[in-house]
């Protein structure tokens, strides 16, 4: 498929007390023949398990041809940071951020990588990722968290009226899943990335513990003149939720809305006026508060 001595493809995955979910996740791609070289950078983010210690067993000898290569985190200091660590050792043409928590369908690799090599000018493509109920995980597809868009979605206009060009951009509702076309960010669950443009934009943001370094991403490749796209032809399941559920509930809630704030402030503060900064930081922190307290009275109920 490519040429040249250069690696094809880096596959990056994180573990955090996944070793079920992560071997199935590597299996998935062991287990089929791909027509480009690869390598499997199977990052450990301090798991307090013994989940690394039983996956090295379990692929020792992909390890020893050098098809894994483990590395482990001395402390967990996110998904950005862990992925960055591969990233540095990363010397290939693409790189694939996937969570822990899929499994690939049939030739999904190397559809993404066929679709990327007839259009050098996308950065980032997504493919179609699907829950195990067989339904669209809508993350896989978005725009930005414009302060319209988000609004929509707070109020509830998004799921009222999903089909509404304006009130549907959030998860892009409007448009058909079955299509290919740009888009502005995808999931991190499955992020395949062209190293020219990694190295045009930069790493992840590890200000971003584990919620919006994807989107960060994706803006930041597309402000740097890369197409950004969803590529439905390709197809994995993710099991949603499952790389996170060690995590303390409420971290993840406190982590999901403190990035909003991220990249609030990273990308749009300069562009609104101090009542839209406002009625954002108000809405973020209500939210936030919200959901702490609902999830406080759920386990004292």
């Amino acid at each position: 498929m490519l040429k040249g001595d250069k690696m094809d493809l880096s596959i990056i995955i994180v573990n955090y007390q996944t070793y079920e979910l992560t071997k199935q996740t590597i299996d998935s791609i062991i287990n089929k023949d791909h027509p480009f070289q690869y390598e499997i950078f199977m990052v450990d983010n301090a798991s307090p398990d013994d989940s690394l210690e039983r996956l090295q067993k379990d692929f020792a000898r992909e390890q020893e041809t050098g098809l894994i290569k483990f590395m482990a985190n001395n402390r967990n200091s996110g998904f950005a940071h862990a992925n960055n660590l591969a990233l540095k050792e990363s010397n290939a043409k693409y790189v694939l951020l996937l969570n822990s928590d899929t499994v690939i369908l049939n030739k999904a690799i190397a559809k993404c990588i066929n679709h990327m090599e007839k259009d050098s000018s996308i950065g980032a493509l997504g493919c179609k990722v699907v829950l195990p109920d067989g339904s669209l995980d809508k993350a896989c597809r978005r725009s930005f968290p414009t302060f319209s868009v988000s609004f929509y979605r707070m109020v509830g206009l998004s799921r009222l009226f999903p089909k509404s060009k304006r009130f549907g951009k959030y998860n892009l509702t409007f448009l058909d899943e079955n299509q290919t076309y740009e888009v502005d960010c995808l999931v991190g669950a499955f992020m395949l990335v062209r190293s020219e443009a990694i190295q045009e934009v930069g790493l992840l943001d590890e200000q971003f513990f584990m919620y919006g370094e994807d989107i960060d991403w994706c803006y930041r490749i597309k402000s740097g003149g890369w197409k950004v796209v969803y590529y439905s032809d390709a197809e994995i399941v993710h099991y949603k939720g499952g790389s996170n559920n060690n995590l303390d509930k409420p971290r993840l809630i406190r982590e999901f809305y403190r990035s909003m704030y991220l990249f609030y402030n990273k990308h749009y503060m300069d562009n609104y006026s101090f009542i839209i900064t406002g009625i954002t930081y108000l809405g973020i922190g209500g939210i936030c508060g919200l959901k702490l307290i609902l999830n406080r009275l759920k386990n004292i109920i």
